[in-house]
């Protein structure tokens, strides 16, 4: 009688730990589950937080507000190798004739002086899209990388024929007058030249040093001559 009674008491200890240890097994993944609810829900709240901040600096910088962020290094040699230093030079004299605010930047009403001066006026409208064409960044004006985007785009054949950038390019006449080959067709055909005849021009530098350090030279020998003959003469 004693061991039936034990026997069912032990029976019943087990009954209870095994339910025991299910309901905490039961409690440990409903925190799990609970954990990565909140994980998951942190994550999200995280993720919209950033693309939020993200919408709103993109519309402080469409209204003026804010400055796009700019690479920290840009070297216009490097990255357009299409065009000569000089051809460069010359942009960036022409970029910088028509910055009249000095701020690094040609805005809407500094292009639409340029494209007067250059007797192609264009409407609000098709400035706008001219400056959308390149503008990489969304700031409404064109940047020095901006401008070289242009003559590289004309260069590449990548502007419509329409395009008021491809009637800009054509009347700068950077690459046309400046590398003496005013009698090409059109642009395009000035444009190969100038980059054909690039090589060139560095021939015609070097051979000019060249010929200055041989009349040096020749001076020398020359004034060391008279030097010989006026001492053979004063002994």
């Amino acid at each position: 009688m004693a061991s039936e009674e034990l026997a069912q008491k032990l029976q019943r200890r087990l009954q209870l730990e095994e339910s025991g240890a299910a309901e905490g097994e039961a409690a440990a993944k409903g925190e799990e589950a609970t954990g990565d609810e909140g994980e998951r829900s942190c994550l999200t709240a995280s993720a919209g937080a950033e693309l939020s901040a993200k919408l709103c600096r993109r519309q402080d910088i469409n209204e003026g507000a804010a400055q796009p962020r700019r690479a920290a290094v840009f070297n216009p040699y490097t990255e357009f190798k299409e065009f000569s230093r000089r051809q460069i030079k010359d942009m960036e004299r022409m970029f910088r004739l028509y910055d009249s605010g000095r701020d690094g930047y040609i805005d809407l009403m500094e292009l639409k002086l340029m494209m007067e001066k250059l007797g192609a006026p264009q409407t609000h409208l098709g400035l706008k899209n001219m400056i959308k064409e390149v503008d990489e960044d969304f700031d409404g004006k064109l940047s020095f990388r901006e401008f070289l985007l242009i003559f590289h785009k004309a260069a590449a054949g990548e502007l419509e024929e329409d395009s008021g950038l491809l009637t800009l390019a054509k009347l700068s006449e950077i690459d046309v007058s400046i590398e003496g080959v005013k009698g090409a067709k059109n642009f395009f055909e000035a444009k190969v030249q100038a980059l054909s005849s690039a090589s060139k021009f560095e021939a015609e530098i070097k051979a000019e040093q060249d010929e200055r350090k041989r009349e040096e030279e020749e001076r020398k020998h020359r004034r060391a001559a008279f030097r010989e003959l006026k001492s053979a003469f004063t002994q």
